[in-house]
């Protein structure tokens, strides 16, 4: 497949994956939506290829990933991502859908400090 196809397939895949969140990350885009948390711009299902992320500040370069059930069983996948995602300049943070679900106000607290306080060079 060359990659004008593969790209247009992940946007579409995203723009699906938007429609279709799960609890925890309407929950968390509720939160994170319309410059809400510390007036922080962030996107959702945005493709950095050859992912997708769950939620993006761009100019933070920070990613946040809502992580189900699933993902305990590709956690070397998951580490493999994250891995390439930091390799491109990128911050990732993950947290388990039950702690945004549970624990929603140390999750934002998290956010909020990793966007105000980028690590150093």
């Amino acid at each position: 497949m060359d990659k004008a196809k593969r790209s247009n397939g992940l946007i579409s895949l995203a723009r699906t994956m938007r429609t279709q969140a799960t609890d925890a990350e309407q929950l968390l885009w509720k939160h994170l939506r319309s410059r809400n948390l510390g007036g922080f711009k962030f996107r959702r299902q945005v493709v950095i290829e050859p992912y997708i992320v769950d939620f993006v500040c761009l100019d933070a370069k920070l990613i946040v990933e809502a992580d189900g059930g699933q993902h305990s069983e590709n956690m070397a996948e998951d580490a493999v991502r994250t891995a390439f995602l930091e390799g491109r300049g990128h911050r990732v943070l993950r947290f388990w859908n039950h702690e945004i679900l549970g624990e929603l106000d140390n999750v934002l607290a998290c956010i909020h400090s990793a966007l105000i306080d980028p690590p150093s060079p």
